[in-house]
């Protein structure tokens, strides 16, 4: 394990940041004025979209005045992984009743939409009378599955792999109080 710990601490210390907290925490405030004003008038389920978007709700939700409900679900490509499989894996669905009530989704990244989409559809499928999704970052590439998109946005990247304030490498990292891209040498 303490080569692991040596792997883990040299790819952090080579790794370039690309939004400081102070960045991050400008753009959760624009983020919750956002959703505020989208959410405007109902008693929303937020439904946290696990693992990665446990910190990025974390302190969305604590810049929210309205009345919510909290809930997760639990969907991933990564598995772990630097590349996403193709296939979105279900681990845990939401325990509230989403039939007629409008809906939150907060996720870390907006990649190439598999997730999202997947999110969106079951929350659908599930009586909800609307979606609204917020993530922290969004990837910009061609690759996103077309008409996938999210409603509020907080800040973007380049295609490179990024992880910190949610996000992880293989498992790793997600702790970091910033964002991070890989190093030159790891990229």
């Amino acid at each position: 394990m303490e080569t692991e710990h040596n792997r883990i601490q040299a790819l952090r210390d080579s790794a370039v940041m690309l939004y400081s907290p102070e960045a991050i925490h400008a753009a959760l405030d624009r983020m919750a004025a956002d959703i505020e004003a989208a959410v405007a008038g109902t008693v929303p389920v937020v439904l946290v979209v696990l693992t990665g978007g446990i910190i990025p709700a974390g302190h969305i939700l604590t810049r929210l005045s309205f009345p919510l409900e909290i809930d997760y679900l639990h969907a991933t490509r990564y598995r772990g992984n630097t590349r996403g499989e193709q296939d979105v894996e279900w681990a845990c669905e939401s325990r509230i009743p989403l039939e007629g009530r409008t809906v939150l989704v907060i996720d870390d990244i907006l990649d190439e939409g598999n997730t999202l989409q997947t999110v969106t559809d079951y929350c659908h499928r599930s009586g909800a009378s609307r979606v609204c999704t917020a993530v922290l970052i969004e990837k910009h590439h061609d690759r996103r599955l077309p008409g996938v998109s999210a409603d509020v946005v907080g800040l973007g990247v380049e295609d490179r792999y990024v992880f910190g304030f949610g996000m992880d490498y293989m498992g790793y990292l997600r702790n970091l109080n910033g964002i991070y891209a890989l190093g030159p040498e790891q990229a």
